[in-house]
């Protein structure tokens, strides 16, 4: 697959902005949790780009090979905390928004297992993760990450 354009030479100072931003809300959650939300969000867009990126994020972080591989199927998946499936619950209806409006329970579980300020941080999370994929997925970008030192 070939890039369309060079998303980050094409618009410098959105590219940084976007990273910016990016970079500000995965800092509000733990790094885990945004990492499986984020690979769920790729999932459900097809963007194969950023699930290549996020699964090798996970892994660095110490996520289990068995906890990736599940995410697909994280409602049946026993390995799951309630506040993760919280979150994975949240990210696929704000990921298909369009699709269907938010089942009250879903945002009741969000709220029971986060607060206010972390509904936010989670949301805008989301929210950038699925532009990324649009990005990603438009553009044909391919991350090929860096071989192991």
């Amino acid at each position: 697959m070939t890039a369309r354009i060079d998303f980050y030479a094409a618009g410098p100072e959105l590219a940084r902005q976007w990273h910016a931003l990016s970079n500000d809300v995965s800092g509000r959650l733990e790094h885990s949790l945004l990492e499986l939300v984020k690979i769920r969000a790729s999932q459900i867009n097809g963007c194969a780009n950023c699930i290549n990126m996020h699964t090798i994020d996970a892994r660095q972080a110490g996520e289990s090979e068995q906890r990736i591989y599940l995410l697909s199927a994280w409602q049946e998946a026993p390995c799951y905390s309630e506040r993760e499936r919280a979150a994975l619950a949240w990210t696929d209806a704000l990921t298909r928004i369009a699709q269907a409006p938010i089942p009250a329970d879903v945002y009741d579980e969000l709220a029971r297992h986060f607060s206010a300020e972390e509904q936010v941080s989670l949301t805008m999370a989301i929210n950038v993760i699925n532009g990324w994929n649009r990005i990603a997925v438009g553009f044909q970008m391919w991350f090929e990450p860096k071989a192991a030192a």
